[in-house]
């Protein structure tokens, strides 16, 4: 039976659809409306070119994500993402002109599956649970890259007229900006000259209410009194009452990301403690449920989605790229990585250092002359194939098994 390869160049109000057989042959080709009738119209298309549930045509698109390329992932045909980079590579080798259209483009794409299908791997297919865990995860990762944005703005902004607030509320060892305590006392008194004249009582009411504090409210209230009230310099009174409305709106803002992260938070940690890997991922050292949680989110729970630890490995921008060409060979750190996947990578290696193994590895590599950042990446790699490991395996970490101790030479 002849093979069929179909390629959608997708855009926001329609996509361009284009069937070609196993030596290249246009079939059919189709524009659909971005929505029910159109994926109809699409799935109508394939069936009349041999579409099966035993045998679905493989689609190829330029984006991993979309109602489109959900729906498709619904009716159980491999759907390949493929890189626009890569599609506009392809496009110069059937034509030198340049020349580019819609319709051109969704044939390019199927035309990749043909030549090319082994080369590209399929979306995963990941449970349901799992791409709900991928959503919050990512959706809590990014509602804390927000307030750590609106904590800089607010951090700059506050440097301009109202040094003594970061005196009072920045710096390691103090309540951050973002805490509940710092957003009550500037929402109460945005300007130097509303700090300056909060009392002993006031303050005191406002840190309770922003809840439970670890030092004694007593002291902090003393420091706020002394650093509102010390000499600081000062903008014309007009300006610094708008920049104090100004201050008062970042706050609102600060104080939205800062509720909806803790919502996201939560919401995570449900879903992902309900996930069957959830112990698993959990027991590698340095892995708590929220950086579990994006661990999941970023791999996935389809097993077959990696080939081996090594894919794992470079996906995670853990393992490094080696460059050779003649007499030259150069091994340097990736830099086409899942930057997520990378970002909680960091954090969880450098929480593993409380584990006496990691901490072992790590400082073993700096005693070799490495530094701290790519010392630091080496227990991430190992630690992934771990992960790899006892995911495939369906088993718990084992310390003595990840990091075993090394053997003494005979003498």
């Amino acid at each position: 039976m002849t093979r069929v390869f179909c390629g959608i160049d997708w855009a926001e109000g329609h996509h361009d659809i284009a069937l070609v057989d196993q030596d290249g042959d246009q079939l059919a080709k189709l524009r659909i409306s971005d929505d029910y009738p159109g994926l109809c119209a699409l799935l109508e298309l394939l069936a009349r070119h041999g579409d099966s549930p035993d045998s679905p045509v493989p689609v190829a698109i330029e984006t991993p994500r979309g109602l489109l390329v959900a729906a498709l992932r619904a009716t159980g045909r491999k759907v390949y993402a493929i890189n626009p980079l890569a599609a506009a590579r392809y496009r110069d080798r059937g034509s030198v002109s340049r020349a580019k259209s819609d319709a051109a483009d969704a044939r390019i794409l199927a035309n990749i599956l043909r030549t090319d299908i082994k080369a590209h791997r399929p979306l995963p297919a990941d449970s349901e649970l799992g791409q709900a865990v991928a959503v919050l995860a990512r959706a809590h990762q990014d509602a804390i890259w927000d307030k750590g944005q609106l904590v800089n703005r607010l951090r700059s902004h506050l440097r301009e007229y109202f040094p003594a607030a970061l005196l009072a509320f920045h710096g390691t060892g103090k309540l951050g900006l973002d805490s509940a305590h710092a957003r009550a006392v500037l929402t109460a008194a945005p300007t130097p000259v509303a700090a300056a004249k909060l009392t002993r009582t006031q303050l005191r009411a406002l840190l309770n209410r922003a809840g439970r504090l670890r030092r004694s409210v007593d002291e902090l209230v003393e420091r706020l009194r002394e650093l509102f009230r010390s000499e600081q310099m000062r903008q014309l009174p007009l300006v610094e009452q708008a920049m104090g409305q100004q201050t008062a709106a970042l706050l609102q803002q600060l104080a939205a990301a800062c509720t909806s992260g803790d919502d996201l938070a939560t919401a995570t940690e449900t879903a992902f403690l309900s996930h069957p890997d959830a112990q698993i991922i959990t027991s590698l050292p340095g892995l708590s449920v929220v950086s579990g949680a994006r661990v999941l989110a970023e791999i996935g729970d389809d097993p077959t989605r990696f080939a081996d630890a090594k894919a794992v490995k470079a996906y995670a921008g853990a393992a490094p790229v080696t460059r050779a060409s003649g007499r030259s060979h150069i091994v340097v750190a990736r830099t086409v990585k899942n930057r997520r996947l990378a970002a909680v990578g960091y954090m969880w290696a450098f929480a593993a250092l409380r584990s006496s193994e990691p901490r072992t590895h790590y400082d073993r590599r700096r005693d070799g002359g490495e530094r701290h950042t790519p010392a630091l990446r080496n227990p991430f790699n190992k630690l992934l194939g771990c992960l790899y490991h006892c995911l495939q395996n369906r088993t718990l970490y084992d310390a003595e098994k990840a990091f075993p101790a090394p053997l003494a030479l005979a003498a």
